[in-house]
């Protein structure tokens, strides 16, 4: 695997079209709170609960912060150099407070969503891309009408948000390291075309974290 995480772009190819711009009505999703932050029950299979925001946002618009794969703090620059787990054999770290950001931060039972659960949100949910206080980003509705909105905050390498930019681009950690190799993890990206789940950035790029709970 070649080590340059930010310049590499994402093929595009994903298992959704593209979607009309509709609004969105945060007020009725709402179903409960867990040690402070809200969440929503989709209606999925598996019954976890999705957070209506990611982690250091104020709102379900807003970016929040960026996390390199395994590590629980932002920081000023996402490199090679300073990545923490880059090239460390970890198994899956959800719920492990050492790594998980999901956990770190929240606490309670909140933790980084695994690639199965990530999978689940593609597959049983309806994805709409919209607008929401001025970003983009998708509408994710669940078989029982409510919905969560994941903003397009795109990710961070070096000092800048990269080639990757937000308004364009979503790129949201797992906590599922890819099985032959230290390098790289499990994510869910999404652009206005489609969205997947996908492994070709390495750990060291600063992505958002939305977590979820039992």
């Amino acid at each position: 695997m070649k080590r340059n995480s930010v310049n590499e772009e994402d093929n595009a190819q994903d298992s959704a079209t593209s979607q009309p711009i509709v609004s969105v009505d945060k007020s009725e999703n709402t179903s409960g709170m867990i040690n402070g932050h809200e969440y929503v029950d989709l209606g999925l299979p598996s019954g976890v609960k999705w957070a209506t925001c990611n982690v250091g946002a104020s709102s379900p618009s807003d970016y929040g912060d960026y996390f390199a794969w395994g590590e629980t703090t932002p920081k000023s620059e996402y490199t090679i150099e300073n990545c923490k787990t880059l090239d460390k054999s970890i198994g899956d770290i959800s719920g492990n407070s050492q790594y998980d950001a999901a956990r770190a931060n929240w606490g309670g039972s909140w933790r980084l969503p695994s690639k199965k659960e990530c999978e689940e949100l593609r597959d049983k949910c309806t994805w709409t891309w919209t607008t929401q206080g001025g970003h983009n980003g998708y509408k994710v509705t669940g078989s029982n009408g409510k919905s969560i909105f994941l903003p397009v905050a795109g990710l961070r390498g070096e000092s800048s948000l990269g080639r990757a930019r937000a308004g364009d681009s979503g790129y949201y950690w797992s906590s599922t390291p890819l099985e032959y190799s230290t390098q790289s993890a499990y994510y869910l990206c999404f652009y206005s075309s489609g969205h997947r789940v996908a492994w070709y950035y390495y750990r060291s790029s600063g992505r958002s974290v939305r977590p979820v709970s039992e």
